[in-house]
């Protein structure tokens, strides 16, 4: 399975930006999905995770109420809304398949830079 990120790029804090990871599994639909991100010389954080049952959300307290996940399943592609962004949300982010641990499940990433 290929997962290729885009939507990354530089912002202002309070600025806004909208990533995609496009999946090459005609049974995208099946997965749970999540959002992971490494800042520089920090390890990996959990972003966000959406489910395939019904859609359900779950997001950690560091980005609750500023981003929000969603998927198209008829386009196999994966988002991540992230508003009133702030300096500690530059990292390099990564979607994943479920279990995210596993960063054989990771795709390339995209940088997110927020500085003014």
């Amino acid at each position: 399975v290929r997962l290729v990120e885009s939507g990354g790029g530089m912002v202002q804090p309070g600025g806004s930006l909208r990533l995609s990871c496009v999946v090459s599994e005609s049974t995208f639909s099946r997965y749970d999905m999540s959002w992971v991100r490494q800042a520089p010389g920090k390890g990996p954080e959990w972003v966000s995770t959406i489910d395939t049952l019904n859609g359900s959300t779950d997001y950690a307290d560091s980005v609750k109420g500023r981003f929000t996940i969603a998927r198209d399943n008829a386009k196999n592609t994966l988002y991540l809304q992230m508003n009133s962004l702030k300096p500690e949300d530059t990292a390099l982010y990564y979607c994943a398949l479920e279990p995210w641990r596993d960063m054989n499940n990771w795709g390339q990433g995209t940088q997110v830079t927020v500085s003014s």
